[in-house]
């Protein structure tokens, strides 16, 4: 008579039937990743979110600065809209996120001093949570120059959320250093 011990290894079969349904590595990236439109924001903490949400996946965070009751920005909107959601410009280039800022809102704090916002409408890319201030669009031609818009899209979604555009008060101030 023999004693019966518990299986300490797996049998056979599940061992095999297992590494059959694990997920496959793969050292290549996706063709094209989606762009992402989030809802508009309206506190400091909605855009620190969004900041950690892009920075996680890797995609700058594209933040269209504006108020209700401005024209200019009413203007840009429909076409940076465009670009980004029904083109899928910056897909190509590894995607990239959008959202508007509502400086009218009344919990907004002093988020556009932090940015150093000082006119509608702004845009301004987030990479890893660091604003590029060096790119950031303040003139309202530009905005509305579809080929213009499309080229600092493509090259600020090619960026990837790597950073290199941040600048500082005294960089900007007095130049690079």
């Amino acid at each position: 008579m023999s004693i019966l011990r518990p299986q300490t290894f797996p049998s056979r079969h599940i061992f095999q039937t297992s590494l059959f349904l694990r997920r496959r590595f793969s050292g290549s990236s996706p063709l094209s990743a989606k762009n992402r439109i989030y809802n508009n924001i309206r506190t400091p903490d909605e855009l620190h979110t969004l900041l950690l949400l892009s920075a996680s996946s890797n995609k700058p965070l594209i933040t269209l600065w504006s108020a209700s009751w401005c024209s200019t920005c009413a203007t840009v909107k429909p076409i940076l809209k465009e670009l980004i959601e029904d083109e899928g410009v910056g897909e190509a280039e590894g995607g990239v996120g959008y959202s508007e800022v509502e400086l009218d809102s009344v919990l907004i704090g002093d988020l556009g001093v932090t940015y150093m916002i000082n006119s509608m409408p702004t845009l301004l890319a987030f990479s890893r949570q660091e604003a590029q201030l060096e790119t950031k669009l303040t003139r309202p031609e530009q905005m509305k120059d579809r080929q213009f818009l499309r080229q600092w899209l493509e090259t600020e979604a090619r960026r990837g959320g790597a950073g290199r555009a941040g600048g500082s008060l005294f960089g900007a101030l007095f130049g690079r250093y």
